[in-house]
């Protein structure tokens, strides 16, 4: 889909906190925890530390109680090992957390969905700058998923410009703008979004703090489940692309 409109996609190598070829048991596993938010806080913050850390610094949007749980269960799933000092460290450490989330959503998106999934493409066009986070393909429609793992706050105006950008050279079906965050997106992040955009339709709220944002345009964040809030997002784009009903 994306070689018919005119690129040369390409994967961009894997960043991800566990070895490739990992049975589907374990990915399994992975995943599962993966769908917690806190879980996924503590995984960002490990891998922010870039060495041996002690449970509670990898984040302070947990108790010091939950991080040491949390650490437990990284070292169940073997992605961590102990460290002297009652420290732990990663057994496959990651640059970033964006592979992990990539990776998550994409399949995740294949197991609620049952569609194709592609994630961490770079689109081999000029002027489109940047990877596509996640590509997907339902109903022979093409959906773009921009994940932001990031705090609204750390979202600018130069990333909303390039995701846009994205989206104009890309023309999917349906488009969410993801932020994997259980803050409000309407405080700060919304009004960045509505102004660059500047559809003349003020916003429209799904549900919760999911919004369509233009025809097919939407934003998300990750209150109670991100993957459901995206698949709510898809399928509403999907259902304003049916014929009407008789």
């Amino acid at each position: 889909m994306l070689v018919r409109r005119g690129m040369r996609p390409r994967l961009t190598p894997r960043d991800l906190p566990f070895p490739p070829g990992l049975d589907e048991a374990m990915l399994d596993r992975v995943s599962g925890r993966l769908r917690h938010y806190a879980f996924r806080l503590f995984l960002r913050g490990a891998i922010l530390c870039g060495g041996p850390f002690r449970p509670a610094d990898a984040t302070r949007y947990l108790t010091a109680v939950q991080a040491r749980g949390l650490a437990e269960e990284l070292l169940a799933l073997g992605l961590a090992v102990r460290a002297d000092g009652g420290r732990i460290e990663l057994a496959w450490p990651a640059k970033s957390f964006g592979g992990v989330l990539e990776w998550w959503v994409g399949r995740e998106l294949r197991r609620r969905l049952a569609c194709d999934v592609a994630t961490g493409v770079r689109s081999g066009s000029r002027g489109v700058g940047g990877d596509l986070d996640v590509v997907a393909a339902p109903e022979g429609k093409l959906v773009y998923v921009e994940l932001k793992s990031s705090p609204p706050k750390h979202v600018d105006r130069t990333q909303v410009a390039s995701f846009l950008r994205r989206v104009r050279a890309l023309r999917p079906s349906v488009t969410v703008f993801a932020v994997d965050t259980a803050l409000r997106l309407s405080d700060r992040l919304l009004p960045m979004l509505v102004a660059e955009v500047a559809w003349r339709d003020p916003p429209r709220r799904l549900s919760r703090d999911n919004w369509e944002l233009a025809p097919h345009l939407y934003a998300v964040n990750a209150r109670q489940d991100l993957v459901e809030n995206v698949c709510v997002a898809i399928a509403d784009g999907l259902l304003s692309l049916s014929p009407p009903a008789p």
